[in-house]
This record gives structure tokens, sequence and C-alpha cells, in this order.
């Protein structure tokens, strides 16, 4: 295996024992673990495991901001804005990369992560806004129903293995009815 295969690898374990210990719990021989790599060759690879979980979470958002733009390039006759929320859907069936942003939100504190972060979800963002051509109050409607999105998702009461929650069927429904 190559040094770049090998670091895919073990940023692919990050991420996945990011999601689900967060920042602070998890190890970075825990990812090493996962990566089946020594726990040096981890640091050497990324230099700390604050490095690290800013390229697990800068891998996430790589992906998020890949999706929206093939979606609005694909759009069609549909509106930018449409395209992207369909595509971010399918998205949504996957919790991994969505419990990281979530933990990437809760270590924002931290005064050397706060930063990076701010900058990812600003350039998502800034993103929608331009490939969307909406204005600023539809962009954050957008982000804010993805952000509800998020959330159902990762507490498993949306998409394709929905643990059933009244609420959640309430507020889905209308997001139907209202097209988003």
């Amino acid at each position: 295996m190559t040094a770049e295969e090998r670091g895919t690898q073990v940023l692919e374990a990050a991420v996945s024992a990011f999601a689900e210990s967060g920042y602070s719990a998890t190890r970075t021989d825990e990812i090493a673990r996962r990566a089946g790599v020594s726990q040096p060759y981890v640091i050497r690879l990324f230099g700390s495991k604050q490095r690290l979980f800013l390229a697990a979470v800068g891998q996430v958002c790589d992906r998020i901001e890949a999706i929206f733009t093939a979606a609005a390039a694909g759009a069609g006759d549909r509106k930018p804005l449409d395209a992207m929320s369909q595509a971010y859907e399918q998205f949504l069936s996957e919790r991994t990369p969505l419990q990281l942003l979530l933990h990437a939100f809760a270590a924002a504190g931290d005064s050397d992560i706060g930063p990076v972060v701010r900058d990812r979800y600003g350039r998502i963002y800034r993103l929608i806004h331009d490939l969307g051509g909406a204005p600023v109050s539809e962009t954050r409607r957008f982000l804010s129903t993805g952000m509800l999105l998020t959330v159902m998702a990762s507490l498993q009461v949306a998409g394709p293995e929905a643990i059933p929650a009244d609420w959640a069927a309430e507020i889905l429904e209308d997001l139907t009815e209202h097209g988003v």
C-alpha cells in the first residue's frame, strides 16, 4: 500500500472514530487500530490529533461542497437550490459524516479548531448562496432546513432506517408539503 493509500485509510478510520466519540474522547491509538497502523505512524502522517480531526472535518466538508456543486451543475430546468436539496437528502442517509459534522460544531469552542470549522461552514454557505443564486433569506432557510435534517438524521428519526417519532413525522410531513 502506498503512503497516500495509507493516509486515506487513516483518514477514513479517523472520520469513523471522531464521529462516534467526538474530538476530546477519541484517541489516536484507536484510530491507528482501526486503520491497521501504529499510533506513531498516525502522528507522523498528520502531525497531531488536532490536525487529523481537522483533516477529517475537511474531508466531510469537501464532500458536501462537491455534492452541492455537482447538483447545481446538473440542475437542468430545476432551481439549483432544489437540486442541491435533493442531493443532500442522499448524503443524509450516511450517519457517520453527519455525526462528525455535529462533533466539529461542538468542538468549535477550541481556539484552534473553531476558526477552521467556522471557515468551512462559511465556505459551504457562500457556495450555496453563489450556486443557488438566491437571496440571503432563502439561502438561510436552505441551511436551516439542512441543519434540522442533519440533526434529525443523526437522531435516527429521519432517513431510510428512521425510528418512529411523532414529532419528527410532523416536521417531515410539513417539509414535504412545502416542497423542501
